[in-house]
């Protein structure tokens, strides 16, 4: 996003309640990549402003040095009654959980349990019946590289309880859902992230191997590796140890249960564990599950202006590439990225939903991947859903790249091609902006009061963009 591909390096890969996508964005990256990562002192100053600016709660950000060090650096506010933040503390990881059912994956791949080739269907009950078209079907590799054809979420996702969303959403619906769902493209045709897809896939492999997908995690994943402290379910030391999640004011806010499509998001984790599991992605030579780790890194197929392994997102630095992922809940947002040849790495733990702190990850990894500068604070203003209405309609920015336009709920929204849909909040009648990156949409009318275009403001550009429809 950097000019619709919104914000080079914001929330790219969020599990919320209306948009979780990776909005396959990137920057214009160095010549050169960094091979040092910044001193202590260094990271401290910058996670202490974003706290400080109050774009996030807290931050813990840890990082691997190229001798295989690591470090761990903390700031900000736990919640009430939390021990002070550090390498224990307790967060979502949101999608990054879609590593880890890659890993898993991989690991069966390896060990001739499954094969990427296999349909999705052959391992459902018979009783359900996915989607195909002309004759293709949905396959495992599919699901993993966020080409299935299958939608980001589920149409009859209706939660009870907006705080914590995901948490009666049943197996049965799932089923009931894909059973009737027909695809609108052949599977492995076209990259659209889905939170359905990777959360079918965690499903998928726990029918596979016969056990719950916590389970699995643990069996393959979490204990190979010492990670003691991360799980689905919180154990009773890590709601000791939890970082409270905050909304973008600074309000704690509920946790979220994800049990149905938890292969998507449903991983609870610390910083210290996540060392554990960004020190054996970088260790190929390491043993099995490395090796099925590296499988899983190896680009794939085309996500955006990036590359897709299996889950795994690939962004060219220079010589260098940066393999990586993020993921958000409602009070959380995180990232995990390294450099393969580099043998370097960070983690982004924040305990505030919202923008992220994906910049935070790739400036450290890359100095010449820039720090997104604080969103000026605007006020959205009541306008009435007539004057919406006036604004529906699909606006071309290039050939490329078209923003649609919608009225829904009595609010605008926008989905630029390939990308999530976002939330345009008014500021007055005829001016827009988003509230996750520094971008703001202005409606042009001509004489008779038809609206002709629209001017998409970012990064100090002014892009016009025709109504086409």
């Amino acid at each position: 996003m950097r000019v619709l591909r919104l914000a080079a390096l914001a929330t790219l890969v969020a599990l919320t309640t209306r948009t979780t996508a990776v909005q396959s964005q990137t920057a214009t990256v160095a010549t050169t990549a960094a091979h040092v990562l910044p001193s202590d002192s260094a990271i401290l100053s910058i996670i202490r402003q974003r706290v400080e600016e109050k774009r996030s709660t807290g931050i813990v950000v840890g990082v691997i040095d190229a001798d295989g060090r690591s470090r761990v650096v903390a700031y900000g506010d736990p919640g009430p009654g939390q021990p002070p933040l550090d390498g224990n503390s307790v967060f979502e990881i949101g999608s990054i959980s879609k590593v880890f059912t890659a890993t898993v994956l991989a690991e069966m791949v390896q060990d001739g349990k499954v094969r990427l080739t296999d349909p999705a269907q052959r391992y459902l009950p018979s009783s359900v019946h996915l989607p195909t078209r002309d004759g293709e079907v949905i396959t495992l590799a599919n699901l993993s590289e966020q080409n299935s054809g299958l939608p980001r979420m589920p149409t009859n996702f209706h939660p009870a309880d907006t705080t914590n969303p995901y948490a009666d959403y049943s197996v049965q619906q799932m089923y009931d859902f894909l059973s009737s769902y027909q695809l609108t493209r052949d599977p492995g045709a076209k990259f659209e992230y889905s939170n359905l897809g990777v959360g079918l896939l965690g499903h998928v492999l726990s029918l596979a191997a016969g056990k719950p997908y916590e389970e699995l995690e643990h069996e393959r994943v979490w204990t190979p590796l010492g990670m003691s402290n991360t799980a689905i379910t919180f154990t009773p030391w890590m709601k000791e140890h939890l970082a409270l999640g905050h909304d973008e004011q600074g309000n704690v806010v509920h946790n979220w249960d994800i049990p149905t499509l938890a292969g998507a998001g449903g991983i609870r984790s610390t910083t210290n564990d996540m060392l554990k599991f960004l020190d054996a992605n970088l260790h190929a030579e390491g043993g099995k599950l490395e090796r099925a780790m590296a499988f899983a890194h190896e680009p794939r197929a085309a996500a955006g202006n990036m590359k897709i392994g299996l889950n795994w997102f690939t962004l060219s630095a220079g010589t260098d590439t940066i393999v990586w992922h993020n993921g958000g809940t409602g009070g959380y947002r995180t990232f995990i990225g390294f450099e393969p040849s580099q043998k370097v790495g960070v983690v982004v733990m924040t305990n505030t939903g919202g923008a992220g702190a994906d910049d935070i990850g790739f400036h450290l990894l890359d100095a010449a991947l820039p720090l997104t500068p604080a969103v000026k604070q605007r006020t959205a203003i009541t306008v009435s859903t007539d004057v919406l209405a006036r604004y529906v309609g699909t606006y071309e920015l290039t050939p490329k790249l078209s923003l649609e336009v919608t009225l829904k709920d009595g609010a605008l929204w926008v989905h630029p091609t390939d990308q999530p849909t976002s939330r345009l909040w008014p500021e007055t009648e005829h001016d827009f902006f988003l509230k996750e990156i520094d971008a703001q949409f202005t409606f042009v009318q001509d004489s008779a009061g038809a609206v002709t275009s629209v001017i998409l403001h970012q990064g100090g550009r002014d892009l016009p963009a025709k109504k086409v429809q």
